[in-house]
Order: C-alpha cells, then structure tokens, then sequence
C-alpha cells in the first residue's frame, strides 16, 4: 500500500517518536533516514536518545544532505521509509551555502523521489510559522524555507499529523483537509 504520511509540529511536541510508534506497529521493513548531524556534545547526546528509540533491526541511514540518492537506491527494499527531519535537512543545505531557489529545486526533487516508492513513508518536520518572526536574516530564510517545503509536502501527504503536547491531531487524512465547523460559505 502506498502513502505518505506527513507529521510536523514543534519543538518537544512528541513528533518524533509518534513517528517511530506508528512505523513500529506497522511493523514492516523499515529503513529509518536520520538528516541531524552531530555537531555539539547536546547534539550528540539528542542523537543518542533518538537512536535508543528505534528497533534494533531497523536500517538506519544516516544522510543530511543528499536525501533524494539515499531514496533512489532503495528500488522499493522497504516497506516503510521514515525520514527525521525536513528541518534539520533544510538547516544542513542552508549551511552548506545553496541558495534557495536550489533548495526549493531540492525539495521538489525529493517530492518526486518520494511519490515514486511503493510502501509507507513517513516525513516529520518542525512546525514554524506559529513563532515569532526571526530577528535575523538567515533564521527567517529558514522559516521561509521550511514553511514552504511543510505546505509543499502536506499538500502531497495522504495523511497529515500535527503534534501538540504530545498529542497527535489529525489536519488530513487521505488526500481531504480538516473541515472546520460553523460557517462554511
């Protein structure tokens, strides 16, 4: 069965390991793309956390950058691809030096990567348009940068969660957009 599910919300929202318990109790070949690289002692230790999580038999692929050939060379191998997260994977392009109008051909390329496999793949991402506007040039390039790449990928999404405390709430479920209810004109 092939779908794509997308889940985002904010930080310590519980995104992450929503993510790994609903890839475990599908309970198929999982290969799980890590895009965080460690470049502190925090971080590595936020890995190691991370990593304690998932199952032992799991294929962990550890790729920050260059999603869309870890992708490519699956050739459908796996049944469920989980991939954590857009946001790190955007900060790691943008620290790289590409310019956004790259970036966004990136994230394009990783939509049509994406919708070629068959089985189940999960994308998490960091929710940013609720905060405050950055104070400064490159974090509102980010925000600007993810934002756009969270829209492009839910609009694709069977399905789309968002993470608030920890608890997940439904914004799309197969292909149709949360309604709302009162006045629908």
């Amino acid at each position: 069965m092939k779908k794509i599910v997308f889940i985002l919300g904010g930080a310590r929202s519980g995104k992450s390991s929503y993510a790994v318990e609903l890839a475990k109790k599908l309970n198929k070949r999982t290969v799980f793309i890590a895009t965080c690289t460690s470049f502190d002692d925090e971080m590595k230790e936020r890995i190691k956390m991370h990593k304690a999580q998932r199952p032992k038999e799991w294929k962990i692929i550890e790729e920050g950058k260059d999603i869309n050939s870890v992708l490519t060379s699956f050739k459908n191998k796996y049944e469920i691809i989980l991939i954590d997260c857009l946001g790190m994977w955007i900060s790691n392009l943008l620290s790289d030096g590409l310019k956004d109008k790259q970036i966004e051909k990136e994230v394009f390329r990783l939509i049509k990567s994406i919708s070629k496999l068959k089985g189940v793949t999960i994308l998490v991402s960091n929710e940013v348009g609720m905060g405050i506007v950055p104070d400064n040039p490159l974090a509102r390039r980010f925000r600007d940068l993810l934002g756009r790449a969270n829209q492009i990928t839910a609009r694709i999404a069977d399905e789309a969660i968002f993470m608030h405390s920890g608890i997940p709430v439904a914004i799309k479920e197969r292909g149709k957009s949360a309604k709302t209810k009162g006045n629908n004109k």
